[in-house]
């Protein structure tokens, strides 16, 4: 069984200023100083036409685990985080792949990047799989609540990125 990821943010300036937000080198790596986390940084940024790829480290630190995975993983979690984007059209589409240290399982997510009247709209939908008898299905939930409220802090860091009121 896997645990669903869903998050969407709504943002009022255009889809080009959005996605730089979103996703320009500059953007991602303040977002990363802001909210990324214990030793957070990009470990590969490249842009080719219309492609982007990015693969981001990020460190959540023992203390900040909840005791359940405490005791199935020993120290500090790292997160690797690959990002792809294609622009075709005015659209943009994505997908996330990640992997936690020391936890066996998948990461995934599709992320779209649409104009919807005057708004720019940025969907993730995705899930979490822990391959762990008993415990998985906890770990999946704790993950998926983890990665949408990521999810939300980052949109949250991308409005003001974008001088949006909050």
């Amino acid at each position: 069984m896997a645990a669903r990821i869903e998050h969407r943010a709504e943002f009022s300036r255009g889809i080009a200023d959005v996605f730089t937000a979103v996703a320009g080198r500059e953007a991602v790596q303040a977002r990363l100083d802001a909210i990324g986390g214990h030793n957070a940084r990009i470990v590969t940024y490249s842009h080719d036409g219309d492609q982007w790829r990015f693969v981001l480290h990020q460190g959540v630190t023992a203390d900040k685990l909840p005791s359940f995975v405490r005791t199935l993983h020993r120290g500090d979690l790292v997160v690797e985080r690959e990002h792809t984007w294609t622009k075709t059209g005015d659209t943009y589409t994505g997908a996330v792949k990640a992997t936690v240290s020391g936890v066996p399982g998948d990461i995934g997510a599709r992320t779209d990047l649409v104009a919807e009247g005057a708004r720019t709209v940025l969907r993730t939908n995705g899930e979490v799989k822990v391959h762990l008898p008993f415990v998985g299905g906890k770990i999946e939930g704790f993950v998926a609540g983890q990665v949408t409220d990521l999810l939300r802090s980052e949109a949250e860091f991308t409005a003001q990125w974008l001088g949006e009121p909050s």
